[in-house]
């Protein structure tokens, strides 16, 4: 059997096919390294937006930041008592101050009438008692005063004897729901009455250390958005 050597348009052919494959070869490559090179769009990353209305809660001084949202009576004497364990430890075992801490306890819903005065309680006691769900634990009757801020209920009430002014002393601050004592004048009121004199009236006689917010829950939201742990008691 002879060996024939290929002609040269044979060798010819050859060569432009090896030619061929190899720039596409070197093609694939360099479209490889471009796609490389192109970097993906970063991650534009997510922050809250600030409002003027909310920057109280970036005022109050302090190293930690702490808020409580309470919808309910039980829910609000157990925040009153937590808050006041968490003042007593970071003081008895942390070595800070009252100042080093900002805490804020919100009242909404059923809880809102616990962010007025005795002497609006004296007043429209039936009305906060109906609302609330709650009854003075001594005479069960509607009180006829704030009992988060009276003396002598110990054990009876869930905050353990932990008032609204101690805490006040202590700096903590009381966010009253806006939208729920629109509700609760509406309810004084009745059909017909004045309902924006009651609110103002309820507005201009809160508890020590409290101020008005649009409303309770997005209080939480925004005091989340600004570093503060939430407990809902």
């Amino acid at each position: 059997m002879s060996n024939q050597s290929p002609s040269a348009p044979e060798r010819r052919s050859f060569l432009a096919r090896l030619n061929a494959g190899a720039a596409s070869v070197a093609a694939l490559a360099m479209g490889g390294i471009a796609m490389a090179q192109v970097k993906s769009p970063a991650t534009t990353r997510w922050t809250p937006a600030r409002h003027e209305k909310d920057d109280w809660m970036d005022e109050l001084p302090g190293k930690h930041r702490l808020i409580f949202d309470t919808i309910g009576a039980e829910g609000l004497g157990q925040a009153l008592l937590f808050a006041n364990n968490f003042m007593r430890v970071n003081q008895t075992d942390y070595g800070l101050e009252n100042s080093d801490l900002a805490v804020i306890i919100v009242v909404r819903h059923r809880s809102t009438a616990f962010g007025y005065s005795d002497a609006m309680w004296a007043k429209y006691g039936p009305s906060f008692s109906a609302r609330a769900r709650f009854e003075d634990p001594k005479t069960k009757t509607p009180p006829k005063a704030n009992l988060f801020n009276s003396e002598g209920y110990g054990e009876l009430l869930p905050s353990m004897g932990t008032t609204l002014d101690s805490l006040s002393k202590q700096g903590v601050q009381f966010a009253v729901c806006s939208a729920a004592t629109h509700a609760m004048a509406g309810s004084i009121t009745g059909a017909g009455g004045d309902a924006d004199a009651i609110f103002r009236e309820l507005t201009s006689n809160l508890v020590k250390n409290a101020r008005m917010v649009p409303a309770g829950i997005v209080a939480i939201n925004r005091a989340q958005e600004r570093g503060y742990s939430l407990v809902s008691p």
